[in-house]
């Protein structure tokens, strides 16, 4: 669809080169340099997973690893909130940058913090106000509840620190900075993984503590770039943080479907567990542990992939290039898809020797080999989904993404759970594959309706 450009302000020229070439650089060469730069970037993060679950696994035990991964849904609320005024606020910069309106952009990122502080303070008080129940609830009993206590406090206590507003810059296309906002703390977390577990003997709230440490270098970093930088396009003020209506109305409308399927998908891990407990036992929490870190690894570049369409999508459709958000967003679902190919055939060949680098138990590596081996049908296309999401946020258009991210989430994973489950831990794997294959089924139709949609405007 090759439609003129509708008329826009002139951007003017403290509109950064960064941000001018999301419109005028040829799209498949700004596809590849920001996607690659934006999956080195959570691809560290990918990394530090893996790591931190070898060293929870050999320096504490199998064990504290099924308590650490009952904990994670905590961190899987926090990366919902963070997510949602991320993906509401880079729409609203991208495309007001695009329309070369600055203060709209600055307005759309101030709020964004603020909501986002206000929420993390308010989990951490609820959190710790009612840390009993909530530990019961995520399954966390005897000898795992010990270990998942001092996890969860740690977590909960650095809520206020755990997003860097990555989605904030990259919207105004610094991917490089962006880059470093992941790769830094990463670098921080690995370094006091094993001075905190293995030189203090601290246990899993040494492994805490690292997460947080390193959210905490992250969160510095992005204070510093938006308050204080001066060579951007905008810089957010104190005006900026005060709450403005519209601004908040938009930024939650287009943000709420990666809250809803970040709730969903905290809400699946704690069914997943739960199941698990009752049908299976220690050897099938830790498996599904090891499991869950590994999926997390491989589905990084999904991620990077679907971050790096984001402001590509939203700056052209802000200055009315509609088929340049059209070639990208195709290019991505290709590389979407080869790229789960290649790690659907990773994990079914290398099932057991992934897991145990991680495991201790013969009996738990051969769990989790098996688990592994189930999951990888799911795996093929488990990107389009996501990609999906970020595209219509990127236009200003929620249903679809609602649709994807918790529809199919309530009406389909979730069933499959509750009902597959019933039949062991083989029924587990199985739930969680065919979870993916669905979704992603239903993303792609969605996908095909939106192939004429027309961007809205901030």
């Amino acid at each position: 669809m090759h439609g003129a450009a509708r008329p826009h302000p002139t951007v003017t020229a403290a509109t950064s080169d960064h941000t001018t070439r999301l419109g005028t650089e040829p799209v498949g060469r700004l596809l590849w340099r920001t996607c690659t730069q934006t999956t080195a970037a959570v691809g560290v993060y990918g990394v530090y997973a893996l790591t931190n679950a070898w060293f929870v696994g050999h320096g504490v035990g199998d064990s504290a690893m099924a308590a650490v991964n009952l904990t994670a849904p905590l961190l899987l609320l926090l990366g919902a909130v963070s997510t949602t005024v991320g993906a509401g606020g880079a729409s609203l910069v991208s495309r007001a940058l695009g329309a070369g309106d600055r203060q709209a952009a600055a307005r759309a990122a101030g709020n964004s913090f603020t909501l986002f502080w206000v929420c993390a303070l308010t989990t951490t008080v609820l959190g710790l106000a009612f840390l009993d129940p909530l530990l019961s609830l995520l399954g966390a009993q005897g000898e795992l509840r010990e270990s998942a206590r001092p996890y969860a406090v740690v977590l909960l206590c650095g809520a206020l620190v755990s997003t860097g507003f990555s989605s904030l810059v990259r919207a105004e296309g610094r991917m490089g900075y962006s880059t470093l906002l992941w790769l830094v703390p990463v670098a921080v977390q690995i370094t006091l993984d094993p001075l905190l577990i293995f030189g203090f003997d601290m246990g899993v709230r040494g492994a805490a503590l690292g997460t947080v440490g390193g959210q905490a270098v992250s969160a510095a970093m992005s204070l510093w770039f938006f308050f204080v930088q001066r060579h951007r396009p905008y810089r957010v003020r104190l005006r900026d943080l005060r709450p403005h209506g519209p601004t908040l109305r938009a930024l939650l409308g287009i943000g709420l479907p990666s809250f809803l399927a970040g709730t969903g998908v905290t809400l699946l891990a704690v069914l997943v567990n739960a199941t698990l407990a009752a049908t299976g036992s220690v050897t099938a929490l830790a498996a599904y542990a090891v499991c869950a870190r590994l999926q997390t690894f491989v589905m990084m570049p999904h991620t990077g992939i679907s971050q790096g369409l984001q402001p590509i999508v939203g700056y052209n459709a802000g200055r009315g290039l509609t088929h340049r958000a059209l070639r990208a967003r195709n290019l991505a679902l290709l590389a979407s898809l080869l790229y789960g190919l290649l790690t659907a055939a990773a994990f079914a060949l290398l099932a057991e020797p992934m897991a145990g680098l991680f495991l201790n138990d013969a009996d738990t590596v051969a769990a989790a080999g098996q688990a592994l081996r189930v999951i990888a049908l799911g795996l093929t296309v488990a990107g389009i989904g996501p990609l999906v999401v970020a595209y219509s946020q990127s236009l200003g258009r929620p249903a679809p993404a609602y649709l994807v991210s918790i529809g199919t989430l309530l009406l389909v994973k979730v069933p499959l759970v509750a009902l597959l489950g019933q039949l062991g831990t083989g029924g587990v794997w199985a739930a969680l594959a065919a979870g993916e294959l669905t979704t992603a089924a239903v993303a792609f139709l969605l996908l095909l309706r939106l192939r004429g949609a027309t961007p809205r405007t901030p």
